[in-house]
């Protein structure tokens, strides 16, 4: 009696293998098929980020997944480990083998091209200068769709690459036996432009500029698709740049700086104003105020004493600290948010292009029109020049010269005139889901707001101007380096000028400051430092401040309050148009922040969404969390953000969008990046995103339906390769003048 077990219920590992040699979406499904045809094994794999996730049980090992890859014709390998020392300095412009093919075979190109096509320049034995110049472009240049097209046959598959290689090669070869064998290699020898096949001029007539043309502009969508992919990883490395490099650790009372790789568990460390905390931590001396706003989304700084804990990467804004480490390495928090946004990268499916859809079908199709043209002359005519110029007809007229412009060249100007507006557009894949969106998710801090306090109201007593009470303010937190009080000194300056001096400053930690000016004792702060209890208008304007949301300073001075100043994070003034904009297009915008509800629904009012529509108190994985959530729930959904505390998120919707004015991590992980971090743009974003979108698929069918209808031209003798080249060219002048629309695009408004 035999027994099975269920592969579900048997315990499984996952590896990551990073995959080499992939040239197109389809590669990437084919592989994701190998894998999966294992028993026990479910595979994932995305042709962006050039890795496969595999979850396998018991009878599987990581050497057969490997194998499997290898016997489909790819390359596979287990990442290596991170390193613990500091990277070493990346060399100031790598070398980028796939442009300098492309800038090869565009200088040997050009003259090639205009040779052939432009009856005035050929000279006598002008087509040998030609063959000469098209050899290197078609070996040297076109070397990876030829390998990429063996490597392909080998495992019985066909891709674009198999079109291009054979329509190339096709055409030089022809090429090369008519200079040689044929009639073409004759001194004074001109083309002869017919439309049809004929015998007369099959053995003299060179396809030299289409195989050097194909090769060229196939080379130029290459590269500017690989220009774009290698950012991908980009997001995890500018999450791990954020921490702070070396560190004061105290060694028998002595301050000694180390990098951060040698910090261990208990060590103790020092954060001066204005640092970086090194490493996930405990305060065990001072005390100060920590801006986390970028990995927590908290506006107001976090005030930290003696038995708090604190978070590496957040900045020290008050005084002296002494942390002792609790968590070092992959376990910190800043470590646990790269491996978010990894987790999101990976598992966002990677967009299949609509060509390398169609190639699965259109490719062998193709070759089976061209052999059965090849055999049909042959039986037909009995005439093999005849027969082999119609089946290179052809695979010229078939081959993908269009199909590789038709991405590329309206991701290109769809992207200048976003650059010129304030957008960028990261790549073609981003624009699957901007037409499906119906959810818009606002990330607060930085967002809809200014990122920083900001003097809201002065509220006074009826006997102190507002002058007066920020004068003396002003000076007294110009000595402080807390957020809120460099707030208040920033507008002081701002609106007063020049500022008296401080004398006999004192900071009280956690109730606010005091000092001499112009002999008045003056206090900032808590109401606690007062006296005197707050007169009943500047106590109802306090409590009026604390209800929106926002910080009510204290300001008196001789032992009297004389007003109350209200600082918060400021709402940008475009932020409620940019909410209107937003609805236009049909989209429901939520306010999504790490704040409390209160403050939360104080910035929600203010640009109109309402309190229902507002989501608080949320911390980096919960806005991970709540992203996939509406994802279940049936929705597509946008988010915008800005911070660290954003990056997971913005990885993980089908469409993210980040500031330029927020940080690396957020703008790598993002799709979209809003340049100028004027709300606004985000309407906008979408809508140049959908129109590009529209172009590339109207490039896209254009091109398959030109190659169609002008397939049974070439089947039947009625198109002369030389013209199919022309007709081919045009194809291509044809997808990059409907490209260049996209440069008429207008923001709203």
């Amino acid at each position: 009696m035999s027994t099975t077990t269920d592969p579900a219920a048997a315990p499984r590992d996952r590896v990551e293998l990073s995959i080499g040699g992939m040239t197109c979406a389809s590669c990437a499904a084919r592989i994701e098929k190998k894998l999966n045809r294992i028993d026990g094994v479910e595979a994932s794999v995305n042709y962006a980020t050039e890795k496969a996730r595999v979850d396998f049980g018991p009878g599987t090992s990581v050497a057969d997944l490997i194998a499997t890859v290898e016997a489909t014709g790819y390359t596979a390998a287990l990442p290596p480990p991170p390193a613990a020392p500091e990277p070493p300095a990346e060399p100031a412009r790598e070398p980028d083998p796939l442009r300098e093919r492309l800038l090869v075979s565009a200088v040997l190109s050009l003259p090639v091209v205009l040779l052939s096509m432009v009856p005035a320049l050929q000279f006598d034995d002008w087509q040998w200068l030609a063959f000469a110049l098209t050899g290197p472009v078609v070996v040297y240049g076109g070397l990876p769709f030829h390998r990429a097209a063996w490597t392909n046959a080998r495992h019985g598959a066909a891709t674009m690459d198999t079109l291009v290689s054979l329509g190339t090669l096709a055409a030089f070869g022809w090429s090369v036996w008519a200079l040689f064998l044929g009639d073409a290699g004759m001194p004074g020898m001109r083309h002869s432009f017919t439309l049809t096949v004929g015998g007369a001029d099959a053995s003299s007539a060179l396809y030299l500029e289409t195989a050097a043309a194909v090769t060229t502009l196939i080379l130029l969508g290459r590269w500017l698709e690989a220009r774009s992919k290698r950012r991908a990883g980009a997001a995890l490395k500018a999450l791990l740049e954020l921490g702070a490099k070396d560190v004061a650790v105290l060694r028998d009372g002595r301050e000694v700086r180390v990098p951060v790789a040698q910090l261990a568990v208990g060590d103790r460390f020092v954060v001066r104003p204005g640092e970086k905390v090194a490493t996930d931590g405990r305060v065990v001396e001072g005390s100060s105020a920590v801006d986390a706003s970028m990995l927590t989304g908290e506006s107001v700084p976090v005030e930290v004493a003696v038995g708090d804990a604190v978070t590496g990467a957040t900045v020290n804004a008050g005084g002296r600290l002494v942390v002792e480490a609790t968590r070092i390495g992959s376990d910190t928090q800043l470590a646990r948010m790269a491996k978010l946004v990894e987790d999101a990268q990976n598992g966002k499916a990677a967009a299949q292009r609509l060509a390398d859809r169609i190639s699965a079908v259109f490719v062998p199709i193709v070759i089976l029109i061209a052999l059965g043209t090849l055999v049909g002359w042959l039986l037909a005519t009995d005439n093999p020049a005849e027969a082999f110029t119609a089946a290179v007809a052809v695979l010229i007229i078939a081959c993908p010269c269009a199909l590789g412009l038709a991405t590329p060249t309206a991701l290109l100007v769809g992207t200048g005139r976003g650059a010129q507006l304030g957008i960028l557009i990261k790549g073609p894949e981003v624009l699957e889901n901007t037409r499906r969106i119906d959810t818009v998710l606002l990330d607060k801090t930085g967002t809809v707001t200014t990122g920083r306090m900001t003097l809201l109201a002065i509220h006074t007593t009826d006997n102190t101007t507002e002058d007066q009470a920020l004068r003396l303010a002003g000076a007294l937190e110009h000595a402080s380096e807390h957020p809120i009080a460099q707030a208040i000194a920033t507008a002081a300056r701002e609106r007063l000028g020049t500022l008296p001096p401080v004398q006999n400053f004192t900071n009280t930690p956690g109730h606010g400051v005091h000092g001499t000016i112009d002999g008045h004792t003056v206090v900032a702060g808590r109401e606690t430092l007062l006296t005197t209890p707050l007169p009943a208008d500047l106590a109802t304007a306090k409590t009026a401040a604390e209800h929106a949301g926002h910080t009510a300073i204290t300001i008196g001075w001789d032992n009297t309050a004389h007003a109350v100043l209200e600082i918060a994070d400021a709402v940008k003034p475009t932020s409620a148009q940019a909410v209107t904009d937003l609805r236009a297009l049909g989209l429901h915008p939520l306010l999504l922040t790490g704040d409390n509800h209160t403050t939360a629904q104080s910035v929600a009012a203010q640009i109109g969404i309402p309190a229902h529509d507002v989501i608080a108190d949320v911390l980096p994985q919960d806005k991970l969390t709540t992203v996939r959530r509406l994802q279940t729930e049936g929705h597509t959904v946008a988010m915008i953000g800005d911070g660290i505390n954003d990056a997971a998120a913005l990885a993980q919707a089908d469409l993210g969008l980040a500031l330029g004015t927020g940080t690396d991590a957020a703008i790598q992980a993002a799709d979209l990046t809003l340049v100028r971090g004027d709300l606004r743009t985000a309407a906008d974003a979408i809508r140049l995103s959908r129109r590009t979108l529209t172009t590339i698929k109207g490039n896209l069918f254009w091109a398959f339906a030109y190659n169609l209808a002008a397939l049974p031209l070439a089947a039947t003798g009625l198109l002369n390769p030389m013209i199919a080249g022309a007709a081919m060219a045009f194809s291509s002048v044809f997808v990059v003048t409907n490209s260049l629309r996209l440069r008429t695009f207008r923001p709203a408004g």
